[in-house]
């Protein structure tokens, strides 16, 4: 094997090694980028929804009539023990970060309330499924 098929190797697997999920307008926020566009009692759900599209979940309160917008990212990227010779038959697993911002809106349909927060994400399967 040459060293040209030796780098397509490691460039295939570089490419393979990574995942992200999920609405990915949220890659490049943070809490105070999302507080930068976000007004309590003035952003309205249709203003929401130009900012970051469709919500991956909606849920009803059913005591307040209140709704509840969820959207969610996670960049991940393959852990070590995926490129260990025959492991991956028996699983996989994959780390890094989740993002998440849920907003809940008035009965006038201008927000409430929102959270924003980045926080270590895992995903495993298998046998490495602890």
């Amino acid at each position: 094997m040459d060293l040209k098929n030796i780098f397509l190797i490691f460039i295939a697997l570089f490419l393979i090694s990574c995942v992200s999920t999920g609405n990915t307008i949220l890659k490049d926020e943070t809490e105070s980028s999302v507080a930068a566009k976000i007004t309590k009692g003035v952003t309205t759900k249709d203003q929401v929804q130009l900012m970051y599209g469709s919500p991956f979940s909606v849920t009803f309160s059913t005591e307040a009539a209140l709704e509840t917008w969820t959207y969610e990212f996670a960049d991940l990227k393959m852990d070590g023990e995926n490129f260990i010779p025959f492991a991956s038959l028996f699983g996989s697993s994959f780390s890094g970060t989740k993002k998440m911002l849920v907003i809940i809106f008035n009965d006038d349909n201008t927000v409430l309330k929102y959270s924003m927060s980045e926080s270590p994400y895992s995903q495993k399967s298998g046998v490495f499924n602890n």
